[in-house]
């Protein structure tokens, strides 16, 4: 389970309690730290009403770091998994928080985790975190069996097939060019 703790502070990591209700770089951690891997959630990315991404896989343990890239925003659980904890922003459901405002949690609970923006639900400013026990993120690992994905052969024989596609393409071509139709016509000037 995720013991909150709250740090208010300056964008540098002084920490000096700055005391706004919104604006402010404030940063809330969950327990466990930030060691684990970290994903990024953008709030408000171009001040359009949406958390970027909206629907985010991450592994148990990963540290989520919430940006508002625009103003009058904020983060209202409203659902988790059973003895998970997330609480969200700092402050009732109506405090929000502007630009530059940073919010992260550790997730340390397998689970769906369902979340909005209090000013802006009704528009649709809703997001969903899933927590697994691992994420594969598809980079690197070597060759990758793609038959899983429903594609019947390896890399080498989709580029082997490829290959002869072109060729037997500029061999078509060149036969057309040189004698000007297929084998089976006969050429208008023979007879």
């Amino acid at each position: 389970m995720a013991n909150n703790t709250t740090t208010e502070g300056t964008p540098d990591g002084t920490g000096t309690t700055n005391g706004t209700e919104t604006g402010g770089a404030n940063e809330t951690t969950g327990g466990g730290g930030a060691s684990g891997p970290t994903e990024e959630v953008i709030v408000g990315p171009d001040g359009d009403l949406v958390y970027d991404p909206a629907d985010l896989t991450i592994a148990n343990g990963t540290t989520v770091n919430f940006v508002w890239e625009s103003d009058d925003h904020n983060i209202v659980v409203d659902s988790q998994p059973d003895g998970a904890g997330w609480e969200g922003t700092e402050g009732p459901d109506s405090k929000t928080y502007d630009t530059g405002h940073e919010y992260s949690h550790t997730f340390t609970t397998n689970g769906e985790y369902a979340y909005f923006c209090q000013p802006h639900v009704g528009a649709g400013m809703e997001a969903t975190i899933t927590v697994q026990d691992s994420v594969d993120t598809g980079g690197g690992g070597g060759e990758q069996n793609p038959e899983h994905m429903g594609v019947p052969f390896q890399a080498h024989f989709v580029g082997l097939a490829t290959i002869l596609a072109i060729i037997s393409s500029l061999l078509y071509t060149f036969y057309t060019l040189k004698y000007g139709e297929s084998a089976h016509t006969a050429a208008p000037n023979k007879k």
